[in-house]
């Protein structure tokens, strides 16, 4: 049985004072639970995440990678920085990324690459928006984006990461993909590395989009669904901890 992991992104927020007692808070709930925890924080925050959940059962990560190992490339964060600040995960391929910051495929799996050259556990992210749903082509879009990194760094290597199915249409929107359209997706992506991997079956695939104490149950309970990628949900202790009490 594959063990559940329950991801926080929080996105760009939070400040010193506010993310002490938020990762604390965090710490503290999640010494009793078995599902593994991680939380994904902007770049400025790495070293205080580390101070504060060091020791604990709960990861740290970052939200995005350079592709780069390092150069001129002003702004940028290489993989092996993120492992100076003893980085687990990093979130690759979100969509705000695809969308705002012209993350392509190709680019994305080039930042997996690099961070699993790295060490670190990449938190792959497909999905389809609104349009590319009604018009009935989710699974051409998640599977295009999938074989991108395939095409990359093989089946066995996406197979052994981690990756999360964010609806578009469904992220802090307040709608959710129900339990049936996330797991329909879920077994989509275990069925494609499947037919290029037998390691297909140990994958972890999260959900992503909207999820919140009352829906988190339901949704971690398909078979395909192995945890879950939160946003909105991860900046409120009481809400997180709910939601990975759920992966239990």
């Amino acid at each position: 049985m594959r063990p559940k992991l329950v991801a926080g992104n929080w996105k760009m927020q939070g400040s010193l004072a506010e993310n002490q007692g938020l990762l604390a808070a965090v710490r503290a709930g999640a010494a009793d639970l078995t599902a593994q925890i991680a939380i994904c924080v902007p770049f400025p925050y790495l070293a205080q995440a580390r101070a504060v959940l060091e020791g604990s059962t709960v990861a740290w990560g970052a939200q995005d990678v350079s592709e780069h190992e390092q150069g001129a490339y002003t702004g940028e964060v290489s993989a092996t920085m993120l492992k100076d600040f003893g980085c687990r995960f990093v979130i690759v391929g979100h969509s705000e990324r695809r969308a705002m910051y012209g993350d392509s495929d190709i680019v994305v799996a080039a930042k997996f690459a690099a961070a699993l050259k790295a060490g670190l556990m990449p938190i792959l992210c497909v999905g389809e928006s609104l349009a590319e749903r009604e018009a009935n082509v989710t699974g051409d879009v998640v599977t295009r984006q999938l074989d991108a990194v395939i095409a990359l760094c093989g089946a066995a290597s996406v197979a052994g990461a981690v990756v999360a199915y964010e609806p578009v249409w469904a992220i802090g929107t307040g709608r959710t993909a129900t339990p049936a359209q996330a797991q329909e997706v879920h077994a989509l992506i275990r069925a494609r590395l499947g037919a290029d991997t037998t390691r297909a079956q140990q994958l972890q695939i999260l959900y992503g989009g909207s999820v919140k104490p009352g829906n988190a149950g339901e949704l971690f309970g398909q078979s395909d669904i192995d945890g879950g990628l939160i946003g909105g949900a991860s900046l409120v202790a009481q809400d997180f901890l709910a939601i990975c009490t759920a992966a239990q």
